[in-house]
């Protein structure tokens, strides 16, 4: 994952990195770019949808994907996607192939020409915490593409520069021109099975004598 105080377009965000890369999982923060008061801007959100009316937020584990398909008709995302979307950006993502029931293979997802990816999600205020509550998202999800459909069925919402504008809010759209932006992504991406990591060494033990 990348962070930034603030952008304002496509290519400034992929001039003006700062500090390391994050590995953002389920119930962790990312940095999600959202427009307000005329304005990009980026907030920290926790990956965990908690709708408003919830009366706790570790319901936000239930939330984690929304389906770009239904969107503007489930309860709990209409709003949301309505009102409040916003883009998360990677160098990298994962999916899954599933083994068994408890056990999947991660795959690792980066595209060959080394630029960011956007992807799309759609984020609530909980104001049930203290001040000054809690800001969530949930990822939008599209059916997989050519690539990834190989091992999974769903892939993340991949949003094109030509379309932060309009997926955002900076530019009027209709409900049908939002969903055309989540249709899968076809593209030059290289696809990897996730490297085992290293188990460290077990410590050494104290001499005796």
């Amino acid at each position: 994952m990348l962070s930034w105080d603030r952008l304002v377009d496509p290519d400034e965000l992929i001039r003006s990195t700062s500090g390391p890369p994050e590995t953002v999982t389920p119930m962790r923060f990312a940095t999600v770019i959202c427009y307000s008061d005329g304005e990009r801007k980026t907030q920290r959100m926790r990956w965990g949808f908690v709708p408003s009316h919830a009366h706790d937020p570790m319901v936000g584990t239930k939330f984690i994907h929304a389906r770009a398909e239904t969107l503007d008709e489930k309860p709990t995302f209409r709003d949301a996607f309505f009102n409040r979307r916003g883009l998360v950006v990677v160098h990298t993502f994962n999916e899954g192939r599933e083994i068994t029931p408890r056990k999947t293979e991660q795959h690792v997802i980066t595209p060959r020409d080394g630029k960011p990816l956007a992807i799309a999600v759609i984020w609530e205020h909980w104001a049930g915490a203290p001040a000054p509550g809690l800001d969530s998202f949930a990822m939008v999800t599209a059916p997989a593409n050519r690539l990834i459909g190989t091992i999974t069925d769903r892939m993340p919402a991949v949003v094109p520069p030509e379309d932060w504008a309009t997926w955002l809010g900076e530019t009027p759209a209709r409900v049908d021109e939002l969903k055309a932006i989540l249709l899968p992504v076809e593209s030059d991406w290289e696809m990897q099975p996730e490297k085992p990591k290293r188990e460290p060494p077990p410590p050494r033990q104290a001499s005796l004598f």
